[in-house]
């Protein structure tokens, strides 16, 4: 018997029959590596035709999710999903928004069958060039984040819709809104500590903390209006060179998409923890998608764009921490000095010179390895 009792050769039984429902009995399965997350995944090869990827997500593996008119009280009682706007992997997340991606025009998997109710899924299987994996080894990144922007124009110009629709299925496309952010930028306050015992931040740190946010968060919040992939980055994106324009981009891990600033996406594929965006590539970027988009004002842009994706960047570091510290994966820390680096070039930004100040305050040059 599998350990915890009969709930895991009772889930490899249902997943064997939700197989068998869909032809996909005698199809080989191949585990594939996992995440951060909860999930997992393998590579199905059938008998016949192409291979497909099968996700599974417990349902009950994760806190609940937030739903729409959830008071802040009530999202702090649920738990951090809620309170994260996070979609606690629920399959009906990733059906409905890779459906909407699809109508747009983007390359998100087909979804082949699915079963919401116990997070199982079969999706088209797009391969396995990640960006990152391509860059690694060797091929030019330039018209790969050429096309990155490109996708995120593409989302940007949409009109979003409040809830996301697909067979039978519908998913509410919350707003990045004040209580997120804000449970974003607890992160780092409440994770590096404890990762970290020679920092300890004394209430008034704290306190300094939430009210150099306050108005950086205010914004982000009114400025939520595109789609948000959220995990937008190069282990996320899959090149397909034979399709065309932005869909030469194929889409992952998107079921956590929210409406918020563009400015987020952007900070998720330029402040990338898992590799290396230099600052000319990123410049690159932001002048490929301010000629893509003219009406924007650029300067209005980067100023968000630095001071949200300080944000984000110190959401990442506590993310790590924690999960250094709390769930014993120490592979994490090795991404935490190139997350500080990216943080010294938005603090550069000379509307961030009080955010800049706390950190030299409280986070010495020794601690940010």
């Amino acid at each position: 018997m599998a350990p915890g009792g009969t709930l895991s050769s009772d889930r490899e039984t249902l997943k064997a029959e939700f197989l068998a429902a869909h032809g996909l009995a005698e199809a080989r399965r191949q585990p594939l590596a996992g995440d951060a997350s909860t999930r997992a995944y393998e590579r199905l090869h059938p008998a016949a035709g192409p291979s497909l990827i099968f996700m599974d997500q417990p349902p009950s593996a994760e806190t609940s999710p937030c739903t729409p008119g959830m008071t802040p009280a009530q999202r702090q009682a649920a738990g951090y999903n809620a309170l994260a706007r996070l979609a606690a992997g629920r399959v009906d997340a990733f059906v409905t928004v890779a459906a909407w991606l699809k109508a747009q025009g983007l390359s998100a998997p087909a979804i082949i069958a699915q079963d919401a109710a116990n997070g199982l899924a079969v999706l088209e299987d797009l391969g396995d060039g990640l960006f990152a994996n391509l860059i690694q080894d060797g091929q030019d990144e330039g018209p790969l984040y050429d096309a990155a922007i490109q996708a995120l124009v593409r989302l940007h110009a949409a009109s979003p819709p409040p809830v996301l629709e697909h067979d039978g299925l519908a998913w509410p496309l919350l707003d990045y809104d004040a209580v997120a952010l804000k449970t974003a930028g607890d992160l780092l306050p409440q994770w590096l500590p404890k990762l970290k015992p020679e920092l300890a931040f004394t209430d008034e740190a704290v306190a300094r903390w939430d009210a150099i946010w306050a108005p950086i968060i205010a914004r982000g919040a009114a400025g939520a209006s595109v789609f948000c992939h959220r995990d937008y980055h190069a282990e996320n994106l899959i090149w397909l060179p034979d399709r065309a324009g932005p869909a030469r981009v194929g889409l992952l891990d998107f079921q956590d998409a929210v409406r918020a600033h563009p400015a987020w996406d952007m900070s998720m594929l330029l402040h990338d923890a898992r590799r290396d965006v230099t600052p000319a590539r990123a410049a690159t970027a932001l002048d490929r998608y301010f000629a893509l988009r003219p009406d924007l004002d650029r300067d209005a842009f980067l100023a968000d764009y630095h001071a949200l994706g300080a944000l984000n960047i110190s959401r990442i570091l506590g993310i790590f921490a924690r999960l250094v510290f709390r769930d014993g994966k120490p592979r994490y820390a090795a991404f935490m000095p190139r997350l500080w680096g990216y943080l010294d070039l938005c603090l550069a930004d000379p509307s961030l010179v009080e955010l800049k100040a706390w950190f030299d305050a409280h986070v010495p040059a020794a601690s940010r390895q």
